[in-house]
């Protein structure tokens, strides 16, 4: 098989991409808390990219690639020795190849990095429920274990799957074989996944000291800004990068992109403004993320159109459910679960709804619809069980929340010592 350069360079740039998006992520978590916790919320985000990263190496992409999960759990195939098939791809083929190039004329180990960005940025996003009051060991502790038991068994339900020469899927996870959920780029395992996670921590640790709605305010907005648009453009590689090919339907994914969270911004504003009067930059940074989220299982499936009402559906709908920490008593610090969970849900069930050939609203009937909502459902249950369970198990073992007086003063000195923001004469 001809290495195919052009394909090559795509999935390697997209992986640099995807993996911006965690410390773009750490910019917009950390520009939302306390200036005394800007440091740990960051750690969160940057302790994940360190041990998931190792993890994914050592038995991480084994367990979500390996032979549709029938195959060996440790190891990458030309790294330790240890033969993990590539998604889609016959033995005897890669036997016949032999330099490590699987069929569609990229190396393996191509798509090997760009999966890897997004076991890190998955784990990262859940951080956000617990700001303000985590301790940096227990969080490392949930992430290794999550991973492991929670993440990587649905990255292989949703991403390893193998097509035929038509383009239809033959064989793989159970929600894209079994169930036929559509998902190009991970609104189930990578967004409900989290959010779900998320909410659990959420209940675990309880709420921050004086819960209340506007208990407390961005301590930099400017920083949460930089973080939404490193995020936006670490997306791109995402989305189109999910297409493994720099061809059209890439180019879909890429337009979807960028107008869904677009619309979604709008959206989310449109909401600030009849609710509390003013249309701010925090709602605006929140709006577009939230598009994001919403295209993500949806970018490649949707004609533009669709995707720009799409847009302003999640960031409307996301908008509202912030609010639902505060009427179900929750304390999700910094939104994971009304933009990543919500806005997962809406952008995997709009499938089923709009989705090109799929969609009821299209004549195609519900039974689309009903596979999304069984295959949302199903992530949602098992991550939430999961998390609560290990998250339990830590608290009552190691703890996982600081101290009642570290929490109020700011966790930054107590945890790493260092402080985001020094201003004294001997600096």
């Amino acid at each position: 098989m001809h290495l195919d350069q052009g394909h090559t360079a795509f999935i390697l740039i997209s992986s640099a991409l995807v993996l911006l998006m965690t410390p773009g992520l750490a910019f917009f978590y950390g520009g939302m808390v306390k200036a005394k916790s800007v440091v740990s919320m960051m750690m969160l985000s940057f302790g994940s990219l360190g041990l998931i990263g190792v993890l994914w190496v050592i038995y991480g992409y084994a367990i979500s690639f390996g032979n549709g999960g029938t195959g060996t759990f440790i190891g990458i195939d030309g790294v330790w020795g240890i033969d993990t098939s590539f998604i889609g791809l016959d033995a005897q083929v890669q036997e016949a190849l032999g330099d490590g190039t699987n069929a569609s004329g990229f190396p393996t180990l191509a798509f090997v990095a760009f999966q890897a960005t997004f076991a890190i940025i998955t784990v990262a996003l859940i951080s956000g429920a617990i700001a303000d009051r985590a301790k940096f060991g227990a969080w490392m502790v949930f992430a290794g274990v999550w991973a492991t038991l929670i993440y990587f068994p649905v990255a292989n339900w949703v991403f390893n799957f193998t097509l035929d020469a038509n383009g239809k899927i033959v064989d793989g996870g159970w929600i894209v074989y079994n169930l036929g959920v559509i998902d190009f780029a991970g609104g189930t395992a990578v967004h409900i996944n989290a959010g779900a996670a998320g909410l659990a921590l959420a209940i675990i640790l309880g709420k921050r000291f004086g819960f209340a709605k506007g208990m407390s305010q961005p301590h930099n907005v400017p920083l949460t800004l930089l973080g939404t648009a490193l995020l936006w453009f670490g997306w791109f590689g995402f989305n189109a990068g999910s297409e493994v090919a720099a061809d059209g339907w890439a180019s879909i994914a890429f337009i979807n992109t960028l107008s869904a969270p677009a619309a979604a911004m709008l959206g989310w504003i449109i909401v600030e403004k009849i609710k509390h009067g003013k249309a701010t930059s925090i709602g605006a940074a929140s709006g577009a993320v939230a598009g994001l989220v919403a295209i993500t299982p949806a970018c490649q499936i949707l004609d533009p159109m669709w995707g720009l009402v799409l847009g302003v559906i999640a960031g409307a709908l996301c908008a509202l459910a912030v609010d639902l920490k505060f009427a179900l008593g929750f304390d999700d610090s910094l939104d994971v679960v009304g933009i990543h969970l919500v806005g997962g849900i809406v952008g995997t069930l709009y499938i089923g709804l709009f989705g090109r050939g799929v969609g009821a609203a299209f004549g195609h009937g519900w039974h689309q619809f009903a596979m999304q909502a069984l295959g949302a459902g199903a992530v949602l249950a098992y991550s939430f069980i999961g998390a609560l369970v290990i998250g339990l198990i830590i608290e009552k073992t190691i703890g996982f929340r600081v101290k009642a007086e570290d929490e109020i003063a700011g966790i930054d000195t107590v945890v790493h010592g260092e402080e985001a923001y020094s201003f004294g004469a001997d600096r």
